[in-house]
């Protein structure tokens, strides 16, 4: 099984979460900060980049990163290029590169907060 069959089977399960919450995919992507169509393409399996937004993904949903992965047997091997079956979760560099993009996300949330706290105390001393 390839990586695009593998983004497809993510993205049904993400279509099926949206559709089963009456939801549109605006309203997703509002959340997870991405335009309509890139959304869209999540969903489509056109895209891999369900990846960087899995917890944020999980968090909308309210499920477990594990309930989004568990798929009926694949496994991605340490190649990235194909799949092969196994026992049932997404694991390895797939995990690896999550991990990567969630502290990447902490770190510009974390650069966000501290240019608007010191925005905040600018505006704070000009009254």
């Amino acid at each position: 099984m390839k990586i695009q069959e593998m983004n497809e089977i993510v993205g049904e399960k993400i279509k099926n979460l949206r559709k089963s919450r009456n939801l549109s995919q605006e309203e997703v992507a509002e959340f997870l900060h991405v335009s309509q169509s890139t959304y869209a393409r999540i969903e489509s399996g056109a895209s891999n980049s369900w990846a960087g937004y899995i917890l944020p993904i999980c968090e909308f949903f309210g499920i477990q990163p594990e309930e989004l992965l568990k798929t009926d047997h694949i496994v991605i091997n340490n190649n990235n290029t194909s799949c092969q079956y196994s026992g049932g979760y997404v694991v390895n560099q797939l995990s690896e590169k999550l991990i990567e993009q969630y502290e990447k996300r902490l770190a510009e949330k974390d650069r966000l907060i501290a240019y608007l706290q010191k925005e905040l105390e600018e505006l704070k001393t000009q009254r």
